[in-house]
């Protein structure tokens, strides 16, 4: 009699309650901290190597530099007719680039050319970077709204796998951030590869260090 009082859907929620699966353990993962220190050097070699070859494999290129020099010397040579160039990192500041559009309207970059910002991070198994909005100067849209992106990292700062990266990003606090992976592409129509369909068309990391 009981039964009769409650509703269809208080029974559904019983039935359901009461057939509920034993508890069980969570597995043990695995520690996916790159091995000894013996091979330290050799790992970071074929980490940085699998990266770039990627990244290239995806549209995107990597670069090795020295310094900021190297990279405003790209920029000359490469987007010498580029009408607009900004970047968030304080050692490019300069001739090259227009330094008055951080506390801007973000609609204000629709006409940017390139924009080189730095990222936290890279992963080798998918050529992606990890950037948060504090390295964008909180203009999220910058890596987006662009035509060509450059990214600037530290070539220690690559990681072997995602479980590494949601490792080292587990804990941070931040409001937004985004792995990028290569230039903007879709391959919906006719299944022909379009780079450039709804982002930026290029992708360059520069690895500094």
């Amino acid at each position: 009699m009981k039964n009769e009082k409650l509703s269809s859907r208080e029974l559904i929620l019983a039935k359901i309650k009461d057939n509920q699966p034993e508890l069980m353990a969570l597995p043990a993962l695995p520690s996916f901290a790159i091995i000894d220190s013996n091979q330290k050097n050799i790992d970071s070699l074929a980490i940085k190597a699998q990266f770039a070859q990627v990244l290239a494999t995806i549209g995107g290129q990597v670069i090795e530099i020295d310094g900021y020099d190297e990279i405003i010397s790209y920029v000359k040579g490469t987007f010498a007719d580029a009408s607009r160039i900004v970047t968030t990192i304080s050692g490019l500041s300069g001739q090259l680039f227009d330094d008055k559009w951080i506390d801007g309207n973000p609609h204000d970059l629709a006409n940017v050319e390139l924009s080189i910002v730095a990222a936290h991070f890279g992963v080798a198994e998918n050529g992606s970077v990890w950037v948060t909005e504090d390295l964008l100067c909180q203009q999220r849209v910058l890596p987006f709204i662009t035509q060509n992106l450059a990214i600037v990292i530290d070539k220690q700062n690559i990681v072997p796998t995602m479980h590494h990266a949601y490792e080292r990003i587990a804990g941070s606090d931040y409001g937004f951030g985004t792995f990028i992976a290569g230039p903007s592409k879709t391959a919906d129509i006719e299944q022909s590869l379009v780079l450039g369909a709804h982002g930026s068309r290029t992708m360059t990391v520069f690895l500094m260090g």
